[in-house]
């Protein structure tokens, strides 16, 4: 995704909405993953931690605790895009993303459905900021980050 250029204005509407979200994070992570799994039931079984598990989804704490990470990570991601000027994630690093999701069979369908259960999550917690504008900027940023993630698929 070289070239693609991440706007101030795209930026500003991103770390706008961010810093609303931010305080429920955790919440948000979790009602993300519950929509991804609502699209895609199949896409539990990519996590290894729910396969064996009775636990109700909107219950299980290792699912919660995934979904509050990758919540904050895609927008911290996304709020550092312009400031950084390329993808940058903490905790992990592109290349483990790269490889973990590789492993686990992740293919374009995955990520689609994860950018509309995104977009959906954002829509959602910030009902009042939404327009085509916002949808637009966080779909720039998710894309790109994809990019990222994709460029270190590697087995």
């Amino acid at each position: 995704m070289e070239g693609t250029v991440f706007t101030e204005e795209q930026e500003a509407l991103v770390v706008k909405s961010w810093g609303v979200m931010k305080k429920n994070a955790a919440d948000l992570g979790l009602k993300f993953f519950l929509k991804i799994f609502e699209i895609a039931p199949s896409a539990r079984k990519m996590f290894p931690f729910l396969r064996d598990s009775n636990v109700p989804l909107e219950q299980n704490p290792k699912l919660k605790t995934h979904a509050m990470s990758v919540f904050i990570m895609t927008c911290e991601s996304a709020a550092q895009l312009r400031k950084a000027g390329k993808v940058t994630v903490r905790e992990s690093s592109l290349k483990k993303l790269g490889s973990v999701h590789h492993k686990s069979g992740v293919v374009d369908e995955h990520f689609e459905v994860t950018k509309y259960a995104l977009m959906e999550t954002i829509k959602e917690a910030v009902p009042e900021m939404w327009c085509p504008e916002m949808k637009s900027a966080w779909g720039e940023a998710y894309d790109q980050l994809v990019a990222a993630i994709k460029s270190e698929m590697k087995p």
